[in-house]
């Protein structure tokens, strides 16, 4: 595969490129972990403005992290790449930390994490990878191609209960008892351009007319439930915090309501340490707070919304380790 291949579709503008800027400008001098490369554009732009901080990016999909891996070429020692799921964040570390190359002139202290989630722009575009309605291709969905679960294991063989469950857990999708039915009646299903035909025609035609493509939701929740992006991500986040230094800060952007509903769950746990004290009255219960949230924007301004329009749905989350824990 030439290099072209490799970068092909994983050029683009990251999402509120600025906004983690002016986050990861004020952490300590250490590691910066990008806990879902992809293409590297927030990579390499945090690798420009801390000359001063190594950067370790993960990534599930073996197809992004080779393009990290070219476009961050420029930045030698300073970048460590690792193929693997981000809930593997703790064990990374420790791992990368017993490398005697790893330490250098810089202490493998994790100084910020972010965590870009959701599937990537060249995932989307590219047909043979099965994420999309529009453009036909095979039931995958995988963001690791490596794994054998893919979307036609669910499409073709999740009972209708279970194909209800997901639909309403993972997309909050209204019309999920019909579209789980026509689903088990139109099996076998091949193709991406076939399932997103039988959503549509579960959906009844008012619905249709509103709210962008029908089936976008079915769409979106299966992508979720092949990869296990909810299950793992309670995980990773608390990882991410227990290995961050003091003054050291944790950011998400979550796409999707049940992912930021996870992450503001898990911050606000760290951040009250599971207090169940009256909030008027001193806290008795001997809870541990780990963090403090940190003010930023929730959501991506006019012009980024004008210029991408597939941000619209970014959701924008920090929160800082404090001192003595």
């Amino acid at each position: 595969m030439s290099a072209d291949d490799v970068m092909a579709g994983f050029e683009h503008d990251p999402v509120m490129a600025v906004e983690i800027e002016r986050i990861f400008a004020e952490v300590p001098t250490g590691v910066l972990v990008d806990a879902t490369t992809g293409g590297a554009g927030h990579a390499a732009r945090l690798l420009t403005l801390r000359p001063d901080c190594h950067l370790v990016g993960l990534d599930r999909d073996p197809a992004a992290v080779a393009a990290a891996a070219q476009r961050l070429a420029p930045f030698g020692h300073r970048v460590t790449l690792v193929h693997a799921r981000f809930d593997s964040l703790a064990t990374i570390m420790t791992d990368l930390a017993a490398r005697p190359d790893f330490t250098g002139p810089i202490s493998p202290i994790v100084s910020g994490v972010l965590f870009d989630l959701g599937v990537s722009s060249p995932q989307l575009d590219r047909a043979e990878r099965g994420f999309s309605y529009r453009n036909d291709g095979p039931l995958d969905m995988r963001m690791d191609q490596t794994e054998p679960w893919t979307a036609s294991d669910i499409v073709n063989g999740y009972t209708e209960h279970e194909l209800t469950k997901m639909l309403r857990d993972n997309a909050d999708e209204r019309f999920a008892s019909r579209i789980a039915k026509a689903i088990i009646a139109a099996r076998p299903l091949e193709s991406t351009v076939q399932l997103a035909e039988i959503v549509r025609s579960a959906i009844p035609a008012p619905a249709r007319r509103t709210g962008g493509h029908p089936a976008k939701r079915t769409f979106q929740a299966i992508r979720i439930e092949v990869n296990r992006e909810l299950i793992i991500l309670a995980e990773a986040l608390n990882q991410a915090i227990d290995v961050t230094a003091p003054a050291g800060r944790v950011a998400v952007l979550a796409y999707h309501s049940g992912e930021d509903r996870i992450v503001k769950s898990v911050f606000m746990d760290r951040v009250t340490g599971g207090c169940t004290c009256p909030p008027q009255l001193p806290c008795v219960c001997s809870a541990v707070r780990t963090v403090r949230l940190v003010r930023a924007p929730s959501k991506p301004g006019a012009a980024e919304l004008a210029a991408n329009p597939r941000s619209e749905s970014a959701r924008f989350r920090v929160v800082e380790k404090l001192p003595g824990v």
